[in-house]
C-alpha cells in the first residue's frame, strides 16, 4: 500500500513487504550470487523498487548487473513495440555473465519469461535464457493464458519463487473436480473460461454452424496441463480463503455478543424511517465487524494460525518455493525454504538447498552468478577502476600476512607463535628453535669442541712432562700453565651455547666467557710485558731488574681479569641475562634465546676484551724482533693479529645471522680465536719438544741467539 494508511477498516491480508525483500537478499547473499540482474515492472510500484530496494542490496554486498524494465500488457499495446521491448531484455539478460536474475512484477509477468524464449534467434540464445536462476516475487504467480499453455516452459523450470505462506487444504481438489460450466448458474466466466482452456465451443452460444470442437461440459480440471490450470490452492487463493474465514469468525463472535442483539433491537424499532435505519444500521455493522476483526484469532482448516497484528496485517511470513516443471508439462511447488518474521534475526530466513530442483542447464550443480570469480584463501579483492565493487581482480597477500576465507577484502597477520604457510591462507604453528645436541650443526660443532680440548690438554700434558726443559721454562713456565687452563677452558665454555637456553645457563654463558677469555688474553699481555722487561733489564744500569720476576707478571693477570670479573658481577647483580623467546627474526620459528638482560653491561664486557686484545697485539707487535729463542713476541703478534680479526669480523657476522646460527658463529669464534692462539704460540714449542728434541737444550739456544 505504498506506506499509506487506506484507512481504520483496512485488514491486510499479506505479510510486510520488506520482510519479503530481506529474504530476497538472504537467499543471494546465501548463495554468494553477488551479480544479479533484475526485470522490474514498469510502473510505480516498480520504480519504488529500484529506488528503494535495490540500493539497500547494493549495502549488503549485491551487485546489479543490469536492470531492465518490463513492459505492462493490454489490449492497446502495439505488438511490435512489446516485441522490441522484450528482443531488448533477452539481449542484455544473454549478453551479461549474471546467472541470477530478480522479477519483481505482477500476476502476469510470468508470461514473460515464456515470451522472451520465442524473441531467441538462434538455439544458443534459448539455451542461455534457461540457464539463468529466476527469482520472482510473490505479487508473481505460475500462471498463464490460455494461448500460452504451448510456449515454453522448461525455461522457468528451477525457478525460486517467494510465495505467501500457504498450506494444503485437501479438500479444495475434490471441489475443483466436482466444477464444470454448469455447476453454478449465471456464473459466465466459467464457460468463457472453459471455452480458452479446452479450446472448445457452446452450443448454445453460437447460431451457425460450428467447425470447432464441442463443448460438453463434462471436461475436466485435471486434465489440463499445469501451464493452464492447477488443481492445488495457490498462495494467492490461500489468502482470500484465510480472510472469507476471518470475517466469518468475526461475523460470528458478533452474533453471539450482547452488543449485536441490541444494536438488532434498536434498529427493529426505527421502522419509520427505512432508508436512514439502513445507513444507520450499515455504519453500525461495519464498525462492529471492524472491531471483531481485531480480535480474530483461529486455526483454520490447514492447522495454520491466523492473527493480525497491531498493525491491521496479517501475521505470517513467506515460503520460498521450487517451481518444478514435469515432462507432462505439469508444475510442482517444492517448498525449500522460508521467510519467519517470528523468528529471531539470525534464524528467519531458512533454506534447504539439497531439495531445490536446478534447471537442466546446470546439471544439478549449484549455479554460481558473480562479476568475477572469488579470490581463493591466500588472496584478496582489489576493485577495478571505474567498476562496481563485485568486479575485482585477485592479488596475494604480502609476505606475512594470509587470508583464509574466499573473497576477503584485507589479509591479516598471524598471531606471534605462528606463521603463514606458503600459500599464506593458514597460520602455521612455529617450531621452537635452538642449537641443540641432536642436530648436525650441533654435534658438528660440540666434536669440534671435544677436539680442541684433547689437543690443549695434550698440549698441556707435553709442557707439565717437559716442564724442566729450556723451551718450557722460558718466559715464566706459570704464565704459559694458566695460558693453557684458560684456553681449554675457553674450549669447554663453547658448550653452555648449545641447549635449550635456562636460567642458570644463561646466566653463565657470558660472564664465563668474558672472565675466561681475559685471564687467556692478559696471560699473553703478561708474557709480552715480560719479554720487553728482560731485555730492558739486560742493559748495563738498568733499573728494570726489581720489576723482572714472577709477581709482576702474576699482578697483571689477575689485575686485569679482576677488572672483567668486577664488570660481569655487576652484570649480574642488575640486570642479568635471562631465557627469552625471539618471535620475529625468523619467519617459521621461534628462536629461545638468551637475553643479555643490560645490553649496556654487555659491550661493556665486549669493550674490556677489545682493549685487553689491542693492547697485547701491541706490545708484542713492539717486541716481535727480539730474539726467538728468548720469547714468543713474534708468534703472540701472528696469534693477536688472528684474535682480533676473528673478533672484528665476527660483530658484523653476528649482526647478519639469525636464530641458531647466531649462536653458532659465536660458538665458531670462540673455537678459532682460541684455536689461534693455541697454533700461533704453542705448535712452534711442541714441535721442537716432540719432533727436535736435540734442539731443547740451553747450549743450543744460547748459541743460536749469540
Amino acid at each position: 500500500m505504498n506506506e499509506k494508511t487506506p484507512g481504520p477498516s483496512f485488514y491486510q491480508m499479506t505479510p510486510q513487504e520488506d520482510l519479503q525483500y530481506r529474504g530476497i537478499l538472504s537467499l543471494l547473499l546465501y548463495f554468494k550470487w553477488t551479480w544479479t540482474g533484475f526485470l522490474v515492472i514498469n510502473n510505480g510500484n516498480g520504480e519504488r523498487f529500484v529506488q528503494n530496494v535495490i540500493p539497500q542490496f547494493s549495502k549488503h554486498g549485491v551487485c546489479s548487473a543490469y536492470i531492465a524494465r518490463l513492459p505492462i500488457y493490454n489490449f492497446g499495446s502495439d505488438g511490435f513495440e512489446l516485441l522490441h521491448q522484450e528482443r531488448m531484455i533477452k539481449n542484455k539478460i544473454v549478453g551479461s555473465k549474471a546467472n541470477v536474475v530478480v522479477i519483481y512484477g505482477d500476476s502476469y509477468s510470468t508470461a514473460h519469461l515464456q515470451f522472451l524464449t520465442l524473441t531467441a534467434d538462434t538455439e544458443h540464445e534459448i539455451k542461455k535464457l534457461r540457464g539463468k536462476v529466476w527469482i520472482t516475487t510473490a505479487q508473481m504467480d505460475l500462471s498463464s493464458l490460455a494461448f500460452q499453455g504451448t510456449w515454453d516452459t522448461e525455461i522457468i523450470h528451477g525457478t525460486l519463487a517467494f510465495t505467501l505462506h500457504s498450506s494444503h487444504l485437501p479438500e479444495f481438489k475434490t471441489f475443483v473436480e466436482l466444477i464444470n460450466p454448469f455447476s453454478t448458474k449465471g456464473d459466465g466466466f466459467l464457460k468463457d473460461f472453459w471455452q480458452q482452456a479446452f479450446g472448445c465451443t457452446f452450443l448454445n452460444r453460437v447460431r451457425d454452424k460450428v467447425e470447432e470442437n464441442i463443448c460438453t461440459g463434462m471436461e475436466t480440471l485435471e486434465s489440463l496441463p499445469g501451464s493452464v490450470f492447477e488443481m492445488s490452492m495457490t498462495s494467492h487463493s490461500y489468502s482470500i480463503y484465510i480472510a472469507v474465514y476471518a470475517v466469518a469468525h468475526a461475523l460470528h463472535l458478533m452474533d453471539l455478543s450482547e452488543f449485536t442483539h441490541r444494536a438488532g433491537r434498536d434498529t427493529k424499532k426505527q421502522k419509520l424511517q427505512p432508508q436512514k435505519t439502513f445507513l444507520n444500521y450499515s455504519i453500525s455493522f461495519l464498525y462492529q465487524l471492524h472491531q471483531f476483526l481485531k480480535q480474530v484469532s483461529f486455526n483454520n482448516s490447514a492447522g495454520d494460525r491466523v492473527d493480525f497484528d497491531s498493525n491491521q496485517r496479517l501475521v505470517a511470513g513467506f515460503d520460498v518455493t521450487n517451481w518444478i516443471i514435469s515432462t507432462n508439462n505439469s508444475y510442482h511447488r517444492i517448498i525449500v525454504g522460508s521467510v519467519d518474521p517470528q523468528a529471531s534475526p539470525d534464524q528467519a530466513f531458512t533454506i534447504h538447498k539439497d531439495l531445490i530442483t536446478w534447471n537442466n542447464w546446470f546439471n544439478q550443480v549449484q549455479p554460481v552468478s558473480l562479476c568475477t570469480e572469488s579470490c581463493h584463501p591466500g588472496f584478496i579483492k582489489k576493485v577495478k577502476e571505474g567498476e562496481p565493487f563485485c568486479c575485482y581482480d585477485c592479488i596475494a597477500c604480502p609476505e606475512g600476512k594470509i587470508s583464509m576465507q574466499i573473497d576477503m577484502n584485507d589479509c591479516h597477520a598471524c598471531p606471534e607463535r605462528k606463521y603463514p604457510n606458503k600459500k599464506r591462507n593458514l597460520c602455521v604453528p612455529k617450531d621452537a628453535s635452538f642449537l641443540s645436541y641432536d642436530e648436525p650443526l650441533g654435534i658438528t660443532l660440540t666434536c669440534f669442541v671435544i677436539f680442541f680440548s684433547l689437543i690443549t690438554a695434550l698440549v698441556l700434558a707435553i709442557f707439565i712432562k717437559h716442564h724442566n726443559t729450556p723451551i718450557v721454562k722460558a718466559n715464566n713456565r706459570d704464565l704459559t700453565y694458566i695460558l693453557l687452563v684458560s684456553l681449554l677452558c675457553c674450549f669447554l665454555c663453547a658448550l653452555l651455547f648449545v641447549g635449550r637456553p635456562h636460567k642458570g645457563m644463561c646466566r653463565m654463558q657470558q660472564p664465563a666467557f668474558a672472565i675466561i677469555f681475559s685471564i687467556a688474553v692478559s696471560c699473553i699481555l703478561a708474557k709480552t710485558i715480560t719479554v720487553i722487561l728482560a731485555f730492558m733489564a739486560t742493559k748495563p744500569g738498568s733499573r728494570m731488574r726489581k720489576w723482572v720476576g714472577k709477581e709482576l707478571a702474576i699482578s697483571i693477570v689477575l689485575s686485569c681479569s679482576v677488572i672483567q670479573a668486577g664488570i660481569c658481577t655487576v652484570w649480574l647483580t642488575t640486570r642479568p641475562p635471562y631465557p627469552d623467546v625471539d618471535l620475529y627474526s625468523v619467519t617459521e620459528e621461534i628462536i629461545l634465546i638468551c637475553n643479555e638482560g643490560s645490553v649496556a653491561m654487555f659491550y661493556c664486557v665486549l669493550c674490556y676484551m677489545g682493549f685487553l686484545a689491542t693492547a697485547s697485539f701491541i706490545v708484542a707487535f713492539l717486541a716481535r724482533k727480539l730474539p726467538d729463542s728468548f720469547n714468543e713476541a713474534r708468534f703472540i703478534t701472528f696469534s693477536m693479529l688472528m684474535f682480533c680479526s676473528v673478533w672484528l669480523s665476527f660483530v658484523p657476522t653476528y649482526l647478519s645471522t639469525k636464530g641458531k646460527y647466531m649462536v653458532a658463529v659465536e660458538i665458531f669464534s670462540i673455537l678459532t680465536s682460541s684455536a689461534g692462539l693455541l697454533g700461533c704460540i704453542f705448535f712452534p714449542k711442541c714441535y721442537i719438544i716432540v719432533m727436535k728434541p736435540q734442539l731443547n737444550h740451553r747450549e743450543q739456544l744460547v748459541r743460536r741467539h749469540v
